[in-house]
């Protein structure tokens, strides 16, 4: 007899990802493999080529407060074979990540390991943090380590936890190795990600939420963003995982937990079921439009620049509006302009300098970047 559906879900999904890695690894290990003399084979100087001599790897720098576990099962594969960490906050869907990922990596030969964030936003949040590192070296994952952070204000207290969180998860893979990190986002996460997009209106590229693979290098990858919630739950309680459940994903001070418990509740009283489900598909196909227009902008904005760099609002002009407004964002960002802080209103009042031009002055954009248009060129600049 096989293993619940649930359970059977959750690793098929951690699977693809794992071949999709391996696949990966192989073809960049091959891409990058050194050039080997064969017997017999002629040489520029009639001398067989010398090996450069091994060198050392340095240190790995582990952070205070970090705990290091010991080798486990899942963790003992090859030292050669890619390492893939778990990111686990000790709930139901990182648990079920934990516990996929545990079973299906030593079959594939992936070295699998964990890492859990300490946000220090609540009381005790040090000691349940070392339990969840616990409960991963338990399923048989090496490394493990807890990671305390320190999180800021800057854009509202989500927004300054999910920063120091992911500044953290770019630490540990660069400190380890690891080729890449699992996320356990799921269908619900994607609903709730578009219909925040969607309130703040920014546009197709928030439609499409969450990217099943992101971040540099391709290291974030989310198996789960096909499974609902309630499938990664159901996995944690007939394995006997025990899982944590967040109270800050119930109070309703945080703009999420009141759209996963009033919001999306609501539109299905409303309108049926299947809302998430329908959420997650504009997700996708917005991400596919994103993605075009994105490709249709990186190979026009040469096009539109003048032999200085410049941007040429005539050329610009010309553009569809969609494509324009890729490259007044990418030019804006290249000044120095904080991504996460370039909203849709600072891109249209740009767009007003091409398409509504009557002698306006420079804008404001933010990190202190100013675009302003001079002699039919739009300079966009700090200072």
């Amino acid at each position: 007899m096989g293993p619940h559906p649930a359970v059977a879900a959750i690793r098929l999904a951690v699977r693809r990802v794992l071949h999709d890695l391996l696949t990966e690894h192989h073809t960049n290990t091959t891409l990058h493999a050194p050039a080997h003399a064969t017997p017999g084979a002629r040489s520029g100087t009639g001398a067989p080529p010398v090996p450069a001599p091994p060198t050392a790897a340095p240190p790995a720098v582990v952070p205070a407060g970090t705990t290091l576990s010991r080798p486990q099962r899942a963790g003992g594969a090859a030292p050669g074979q890619p390492l893939v960490l778990v990111a686990c906050s000790g709930g139901a869907d990182s648990m079920a990540l934990a516990s996929a990922l545990a079973f299906e990596a030593p079959k594939l030969g992936v070295r699998a390991g964990g890492i859990t964030v300490d946000h220090g936003l609540q009381p005790g949040s040090d000691l349940r943090a070392e339990e969840v590192a616990l409960r991963l070296r338990e399923l048989g994952l090496d490394p493990v380590e807890s990671v305390a952070v320190t999180v800021g204000r800057d854009g509202g207290p989500e927004a300054a936890a999910r920063d120091a969180r992911y500044a953290a998860l770019d630490a540990a893979l660069q400190r380890h190795g690891a080729t890449a990190v699992l996320l356990g986002h799921t269908r619900d996460d994607q609903a709730e990600t578009v219909l925040l997009g969607l309130a703040r209106g920014s546009g197709i590229r928030s439609l499409s939420g969450m990217a099943a693979v992101s971040g540099a290098d391709g290291r974030y990858r989310r198996p789960f963003l096909q499974l609902d919630r309630q499938t990664a739950r159901k996995a944690c309680m007939v394995q006997s995982l025990p899982v944590w459940d967040d109270p800050h994903n119930a109070d309703p001070a945080y703009t999420r937990s009141r759209l996963r418990h009033e919001g999306l509740p609501a539109l299905e009283k409303a309108l049926g079921k299947g809302v998430v489900e329908a959420l997650a598909r504009t997700a996708r196909l917005s991400r596919d439009d994103a993605d075009a227009l994105d490709t249709w902008a990186r190979q026009a904005e040469p096009a539109v620049r003048d032999a200085a760099g410049l941007l040429e609002c005539a050329k610009l002009y010309a553009l569809p509006p969609a494509v324009r407004r890729r490259i007044l964002r990418r030019a804006a960002i290249e000044a120095g302009a904080p991504a996460g802080s370039l909203f849709a209103r600072h891109i249209e009042e740009m767009d007003r300098l091409i398409t509504g031009w009557r002698g306006q002055g420079a804008i404001n954009l933010p990190g202190r970047v100013v675009a302003r248009r001079q002699g039919g060129r739009l300079v966009i600049r700090q200072g």
